[in-house]
C-alpha cells in the first residue's frame, strides 16, 4: 500500500475492521507466560450478563486497554484477561421479568433446573453481545483466555475456596439480622445497600403502662403517668415489638423502673428496660434524632440491627412479624401462643404488604386515640442496590464469612493502627495492604500453598489512585461486619454443604478429612465437600442428605476472579507469572463490594497483592449532572457512537475527560439522522482522527516524492543539516514522549490525551509541516527533513496508538511502505515493526533548549503579523513588506528562517537588525521583544486615533497596577509571586507606553 492508496476521506467503519482483523487474525492480543519481558496484567472487571454494556463500561475498558496496548508496546509480557459475571440477583431478575411479559409465568412455576437453563441462554445471548462491543471498542484482550465466573474452571475455584475457608472456621451458619430484599426475596451483604434519602414521618404511637401482675391499665396518681410515647419511622413494626427502653440517664426512669406496657393490637405486655443506646430527648439539640426523640425506645429486635444488639444485652425475645415478601405473616417466627393473644385487628392485618400495613397500624392508633402526633422527618433510608426497593431488617438462617476473625493457622500479631481488627483477619490482612504495621516475617502453623501470611513485604504497596478513595477502602474494614455469602437464589454458585437429621458417626479413611469438612448444629450434621463428585453427592441424596438450596454471593467468585482466572486452586504458569496483575481499573461504587474481596482472598489463599494498584475512573453524567440510565432517557450507547463518530474518536473523547475529579458531564442530544442519542463531545476525537489522517495522507505524499525519495539513500543523521523547524519538533517530540509517559505513569489518561493533541495537532500540523514545505521541494534539503518528518510522524503514531488504536494502525502500514526505516539514531529509537501494536514505544530521547527558545519567539512573530493582517483586512493573498527591529542577538535567527516566516505570514521581509527605523504609514507591534514594521498599512488619522485609544488604556492601566502595589496591604500579604506579576506587568504597560510617546 502507498502514500496514494489513503482515500481521501478518513471512513472509521473501513479502517477499524480492517486493523481489527489483521489483530485478531496474527494473535496479536495473545500472551504466553515464557513470552519474553516483565510481567504485566490486568484482569477485567467482568461485565454482567445482565444487559449490554454502556458508555461507562466504555470507559473503563478504553482506559485499561490503553495500559495493556502501553505496556504492551514498551516490550513487557502482557496479559489482559477478559470475562463476564454471573451477577446473581441481578440477572436471575430480569429473566424473571422476560419470562413473565413473555408468558406469564414465574419462576416458581418452573422446576430449579428448568429455570436455571432460561438463565444459562440469557447468558449465552448477552456474554456474546458483551464480547462483540468490547472487541469493537478495539479491547487488546487475550480472547483465549476469556472466562465466566460460572464455567467449570471457575466453579473449582469457588468450591475450593469455600472448603479452606470453612476447613478454618472462617465460614459459619448462623440466625443473624440481614439486609432483606423483599423484591427477589435473597439476603444482602451490607454493601450492597444504597442509603437514599427519602420524605418519610415520625410517628408517636402511645403504649399503656401496667402495673406489674394487673392486666388493667392504671393512672399513677402520684407521677400522672399513664402512658409511654414512643417515636417510629416504622409504625407497622411494633407488632414486634419485645422491650420499650429508656436511656438510665433520663429523669423518668427512676420511676419507670419495674414496669411494663401492654403492646396495642397485639396485647403483648412487654418491659420497659434500661439502655444507654436511647436517645435523650433535647428540642434544641443539633442532632435531628434528639429534636424528634421521645426518650422511649419501641424495641423491635427481629427488624432492626441496633435493636436486635439491645435485645442480646436484655436477653429479648425476638419475633419476626414478615415474610420474606414483606408482607405481615404469623408463619415466619411467631410463636403461636403470642399471635393468639392479638384479637381480630391483630389477624386482619395479617397478608398485608408493609406499607400498606403502616397505613393500617396507624389508623388503628388514631381511632383507638394512641395517636400523639405525626412529624415529616427526612431520613436515609437502605434500598437494594439491585432491586432499589427498601430492604427489611430481616431475622434468618443464613451463611457467612468471619471477616474479623484472628485465623487460626496464623499467628497472631496484635492489631491494626487504630482498630481493633486483629491483624491476621481476613479485615486486617486488608487494611495492612494500604498501611504498615511493621509486622516481622513469621512462619505459619498451616500449610495453605503460600508463604507465611504474616508477612510485611505487601504491607502498605497497595495504591489506589485517586488517593482520596483509600480513605473509603480503610474507613469500609474498619467498621466491618462478618459477610453474609448466601443468597436465596437458582441462578450462582450452589452452596457446597450438605446435611441431614441426625448426629452422624464417620467411619472413614485416614485421607476423607482432606475433601471433606463437618460440623454439628441444631441437632443436624452438615458436610462441605472440597470438589464437586457426582457419584457421592448422588449417594448423598440416596442416604437422605438435603444440599443447602441457597447460593453464594456473586462477590464471593468475583473476589477470586485474579486467582480462578488464571488456574487456581492448580499452581498454573498463568499465575506464577501474572499474579499479583499490575493494575485494576474499576468504578468507585464497588470499591468494597469487589476491591475490598479480591484483596481479603488473594492475600489470604496466595500471601500476597491481587494487584499492585487501583485506579477509580471518574462516573459519566449527562450535562445535566445526572446518571445516564434507561429510565430517564439519557444513556448513550457505545456502539452507536462507534458507528456516528469511530472506537477511536469515542476512545479520544473518554480518556481526554478522564481526569482525577470525581464526575464529569457529558451533554446528551439526539442525533438527527438515526434519532439516537449522542454527545457533541465526541465531535471533538472524531475531529482529531481527521486531523490525524489528513495530516498523515499530506505528509505521507511528500515522503513518497521523488525528491524526497532520491536523497534518503543515506541513513546517516546529519543532525548539522537540521533547520531550526527540525531541531525544534525533534525536541517537542521528545518532551511530548517524557509528558505522556509521566501522565501514563499516574493514571492521568487526561493529561495524555492533551499532551497527544497538543503536539500533533499544534506543534507538528498546525506549524512544523507548514514549516517544511520549501525544504520539502529542495533537492539538497528533502532528505534529511524526510527522515525527520518519517520519523517523528512514526513516533506519534506510536505515542497516540494505546489511546487510538485503529486509526494509527492503518497509517502505520502505509508509513511502512513509503519509508520502511526510520528513526534518528542518538536523538529518537524507532526499532522497525511491521505492526505498530507491538512497535516499540519511544522513549524520551534529548531535547534542545536552544531551538525551544528561539522557534516559539519566531512563532510570536509569525502570530502578531497573522493578526495584523487580519486587524487591517489584508486579502488573504496580497504579500505585505516587513521590517523588524530586533537585537543582533535575535536578527541572526530571523535572517536565518526568513523563508520560513515569509512563507507562514504571506509576506516579504525587506530589513532586520537592530537599527532599522519604521517606515512611513507603516502598522507596528511589539511581539517576542521586538518591534514589527508592516509598510503602506496605516491610515495616519486612524493610526493617531487607535495610538490614542491605547494610551488611555495603558495610562489606566499604570495607574491601577502603580496603585496596587503601592498599597502596603497588597505588596506586603499578598502571595510573592503574584506581586511579581503586577510589578511585570507594570514594566511591559510602561515600555509600551514609551514606545507609543504617551504622555
Amino acid at each position: 500500500m502507498m502514500s496514494t492508496d489513503l482515500p481521501k476521506a478518513y471512513d472509521p467503519s473501513t479502517v477499524e475492521p480492517a486493523a481489527d482483523k489483521v489483530w485478531l487474525d496474527e494473535n496479536l492480543f495473545h500472551a504466553e507466560p515464557g513470552d519474553p519481558g516483565p510481567p504485566y496484567s490486568i484482569v477485567i472487571p467482568p461485565p454482567n450478563v445482565t444487559a449490554a454494556l454502556h458508555l461507562g463500561h466504555a470507559l473503563n475498558n478504553a482506559l485499561q486497554d490503553i495500559l495493556a496496548r502501553w505496556h504492551r508496546m514498551l516490550g513487557d509480557n502482557t496479559c489482559w484477561f477478559p470475562g463476564t459475571d454471573h451477577a446473581g440477583i441481578a440477572t436471575q431478575t430480569v429473566v424473571e421479568k422476560r419470562v413473565l411479559a413473555e408468558g406469564g409465568k414465574r419462576r416458581t412455576d418452573f422446576s430449579r433446573d428448568e429455570f436455571v437453563k432460561k438463565i444459562q441462554a440469557w447468558k449465552d445471548e448477552y456474554e456474546k453481545r458483551i464480547t462483540d462491543q468490547l472487541k469493537r471498542m478495539g479491547c487488546s484482550c487475550d480472547w483465549e483466555r476469556q472466562a465466566f465466573t460460572m464455567d467449570e474452571p471457575r466453579a473449582k475455584a469457588v468450591r475450593e475456596a469455600f472448603f479452606r475457608l470453612f476447613n478454618d472456621g472462617l465460614i459459619y451458619r448462623g440466625k443473624r439480622l440481614v439486609n432483606w430484599d423483599p423484591a427477589t426475596q435473597t439476603a444482602l451483604a451490607d454493601d450492597e445497600v444504597e442509603m437514599e434519602e427519602i420524605d418519610g414521618h415520625f410517628y408517636y404511637l402511645k403504649y399503656p403502662i401496667v402495673e406489674e401482675g394487673d392486666e388493667a391499665t392504671k393512672r399513677r396518681s402520684d407521677e400522672g403517668v399513664k402512658y409511654v410515647t414512643v417515636a417510629t419511622t416504622r409504625p407497622e413494626t411494633m407488632l414486634g415489638d419485645t422491650a420499650v427502653a429508656i436511656n438510665p440517664k433520663d429523669p423518668r426512669a427512676g420511676a419507670l423502673r419495674g414496669k411494663k406496657v401492654r403492646l396495642p393490637i397485639v396485647n403483648r405486655i412487654i418491659p420497659i428496660i434500661e439502655d444507654d443506646y436511647v436517645v435523650l430527648p433535647d428540642p434544641n439539640s443539633q442532632d435531628p434524632k434528639a429534636q424528634f426523640a421521645t426518650g422511649f425506645l419501641k424495641v423491635t429486635p427481629a427488624h432492626d440491627p441496633n435493636d436486635y444488639e439491645i435485645g442480646r444485652r436484655h436477653n429479648l425475645p425476638v419475633i419476626n412479624v414478615f415474610s420474606p415478601t414483606a408482607t405481615i405473616s404469623k408463619d415466619h417466627g411467631w410463636a403461636a401462643e403470642d399471635f393468639a393473644q392479638g384479637g381480630d385487628d391483630l389477624r386482619n392485618l395479617l397478608g398485608m404488604d408493609r406499607f400498606e400495613a403502616r397505613r393500617a397500624v396507624v389508623e388503628w392508633f388514631r381511632s383507638e386515640k394512641l395517636l400523639e402526633e405525626i412529624k415529616p422527618y427526612k431520613h436515609s433510608v437502605g434500598h437494594s442496590y439491585r432491586s432499589h426497593v427498601p430492604i427489611e431488617p430481616y431475622l434468618s438462617d443464613q451463611w457467612y464469612v468471619a471477616t474479623t476473625k484472628q485465623i487460626e493457622s496464623m499467628p497472631e500479631t496484635g492489631t491494626v493502627s487504630v482498630t481493633n481488627i486483629p491483624n491476621n483477619s481476613l479485615a486486617g490482612m486488608a487494611l495492612r495492604a494500604t498501611r504498615s504495621t511493621g509486622i516481622l516475617p513469621v512462619s505459619s502453623t498451616k500449610e495453605h500453598g503460600q508463604d507465611a501470611r504474616a508477612t510485611k513485604d505487601w504491607e502498605g504497596k497497595l495504591k489506589i489512585v485517586p488517593e482520596r478513595y483509600t480513605k473509603t477502602y480503610e474507613a469500609w474494614h474498619e467498621n466491618i461486619r462478618d459477610w453474609c455469602i448466601s443468597r436465596q437464589l437458582w441462578w450462582g454458585h450452589r452452596i457446597p454443604v450438605w446435611s441431614i437429621e441426625g448426629l452422624i458417626v464417620w467411619d472413614v479413611t485416614a485421607d476423607w478429612h482432606e475433601n471433606h469438612a463437618t460440623f454439628e448444629a441444631g441437632g443436624r450434621t452438615y458436610l462441605c465437600l472440597r470438589q464437586f463428585d457426582p457419584e457421592e453427592e448422588k449417594s448423598l441424596i440416596e442416604e437422605g442428605w438435603e444440599q443447602d438450596p441457597d447460593v453464594l454471593d456473586t462477590w464471593f467468585s468475583s473476589g477470586l476472579w485474579p486467582l480462578s482466572t488464571m488456574g487456581w486452586p492448580e499452581e498454573t504458569r498463568n499465575l506464577q507469572k501474572w499474579n499479583p496483575t499490575n493494575a485494576l481499573c474499576t468504578d468507585r461504587s464497588i470499591i468494597t463490594l469487589w476491591v475490598s474481596r479480591m484483596v481479603m482472598f488473594n492475600l489470604y489463599f496466595k500471601n500476597r497483592l491481587p494487584f499492585y494498584d487501583t485506579f477509580i475512573h471518574a462516573t459519566i453524567l449527562d450535562g445535566e449532572g445526572r446518571k445516564m440510565s434507561k429510565s430517564l432517557g439519557n444513556g448513550v450507547d457505545p456502539i452507536d457512537i462507534i458507528e456516528s463518530h469511530g472506537a477511536d474518536a469515542m476512545r479520544f473523547t473518554l480518556a481526554a475527560m478522564s481526569t482525577h475529579t470525581q464526575d464529569f458531564r457529558m451533554p446528551v442530544e439526539k442525533d438527527a439522522k438515526t434519532r439516537k442519542n449522542t454527545s457533541p463531545k465526541f465531535d471533538n476525537g472524531r475531529n482529531f482522527c481527521n486531523k490525524i489522517w489528513n495530516a498523515t495522507r499530506f505528509a505521507l505524499m511528500n515522503l513518497g516524492s521523488d525528491g524526497a525519495t532520491e536523497r534518503r539513500s543515506d541513513e546517516r543523521v546529519d543532525e548539522s543539516k537540521w533547520s531550526l523547524a527540525d531541531r525544534w519538533i525533534v525536541s517537542r517530540f521528545n518532551r511530548a514522549v517524557a509528558d505522556a509517559t509521566q501522565a501514563l505513569q499516574g493514571y492521568r489518561y487526561d493529561a495524555y490525551a492533551k499532551t497527544c493533541y497538543d503536539f500533533f495537532w499544534g506543534d507538528l500540523c498546525d506549524w512544523y509541516l507548514e514549516a517544511i514545505k520549501p525544504a520539502m521541494k529542495d533537492p539538497k534539503r528533502a532528505g534529511q527533513t524526510a527522515n525527520v518528518l518519517a520519523a517523528v510522524l512514526d513516533g506519534s503514531l506510536r505515542l497516540m496508538h494505546p489511546m487510538i488504536p485503529f486509526i494509527t494502525e492503518y497509517i502505520y502500514w502505509s508509513l511502512n511502505e513509503v519509508q520502511p526505516q526510520r528513526g534518528l539514531p542518538g536523538k529518537l529509537e524507532l526499532p522497525a515493526s511491521k505492526r505498530l501494536i507491538n512497535a516499540r514505544f519511544p522513549a524520551a530521547g534529548p531535547v534542545s533548549d536552544s531551538a525551544e527558545q528561539i522557534f516559539p519567539r519566531l512563532q510570536e512573530v509569525i502570530n502578531t503579523l497573522r493578526n495584523l493582517r487580519n486587524q487591517y483586512k489584508v486579502e488573504p493573498k496580497k504579500t505585505i513588506s516587513v521590517s523588524i527591529m530586533a537585537s543582533d542577538e535575535f536578527a541572526g535567527p530571523l535572517v536565518e528562517n526568513k523563508e520560513m516566516i515569509e512563507l507562514l505570514a504571506n509576506c516579504t521581509l525587506q530589513r532586520i537588525g537592530p537599527g532599522v527605523q519604521p517606515p512611513a504609514d507603516s502598522a507596528r507591534a511589539i511581539a517576542a521583544s521586538v518591534e514589527i514594521y508592516v509598510e503602506d498599512l496605516v491610515d495616519k488619522a486612524a493610526e493617531e486615533q487607535r495610538n490614542t485609544k491605547r494610551c488611555e488604556e495603558l495610562s489606566k492601566q499604570i495607574a491601577a497596577m502603580r496603585g496596587r502595589l503601592a498599597n502596603e496591604s497588597y505588596s506586603k500579604k499578598a502571595p510573592p509571586h503574584l506581586v511579581q506579576q503586577t510589578r511585570d506587568q507594570l514594566a511591559e504597560a510602561e515600555a509600551e507606553a514609551a514606545k507609543l510617546g504617551c504622555s
